[in-house]
């Protein structure tokens, strides 16, 4: 059963699937959509900062801020979800109950491992 559940969050979702905006699902299914499949669904987001390597246009990392689109367990909005990507993949997501400019108090982070389940970081 354990491995059926692994192997479960590691197939890549089909092309007309949609991302879930439950706290928990969307965790677990993010890391299967490319930034493409993201802005299709939820549009451009509201920040995006590009990291690039020194001296050329590659980007290498990026930080994307959407607003009002992932819901807590008891079914209210965070004000700010943010993905945190190398290259084209979400490596964290942090869920914030202010716009973003604020220091990062009261907030939920996920780091997404390569494989396995996701883990919540500590509120700092």
């Amino acid at each position: 059963m354990f491995f059926a559940s692994q192997s479960m969050a590691e197939e890549v979702p089909a092309k007309s699937a949609v991302i879930p905006i439950a706290e928990k699902d969307f965790v677990k299914a993010i890391h299967g959509f490319d930034k493409a499949k993201i802005i299709a669904q939820f549009g451009e987001p509201a920040k995006a900062e590009d990291v690039k390597i020194k001296d050329t246009t590659k980007v290498v990392a990026s930080i994307w801020h959407y607003h009002n689109i992932n819901t807590a367990e008891d079914g209210s909005f965070y004000q700010t979800t943010e993905l945190d990507f190398i290259d084209d993949k979400v490596v964290m997501v942090v869920f914030m109950n202010h716009d973003g400019s604020e220091s990062n108090e009261n907030v939920q982070r996920y780091e997404l491992p390569e494989n396995g389940t996701p883990e919540m970081q500590p509120q700092l």
